[in-house]
């Protein structure tokens, strides 16, 4: 289920809810009873599992560049090389 976050016009509180898409949203504040809008939230997290901490690259490999080789070099580079 979603989070959703509030604020009261009246009294400023802000607050947040979990509740389905297709529930109706809170109307009234749980501190002041005033009227409550909800705010857009600032998105989600993405959490990766496994055991490879580069699973997040293309098939699985490493990503390749400057900071990282994807083929064992000692040396970065541009491109990778192993994929000619």
């Amino acid at each position: 289920m979603p989070t959703y976050e509030y604020k009261c016009s009246v009294c400023g509180n802000t607050f947040e809810r979990f509740h389905s898409m297709t529930a109706d949203p809170v109307k009234t504040c749980p501190d002041c009873g005033g009227e409550v809008r909800r705010l857009i939230s600032g998105g989600v997290g993405i959490v990766l599992k496994g055991s490879n901490p580069d699973a997040g690259a293309a098939g699985g490999r490493p990503a390749c560049g400057r900071a990282q080789t994807c083929c064992g070099r000692d040396t970065p580079c541009d491109h990778r090389p192993c994929e000619s």
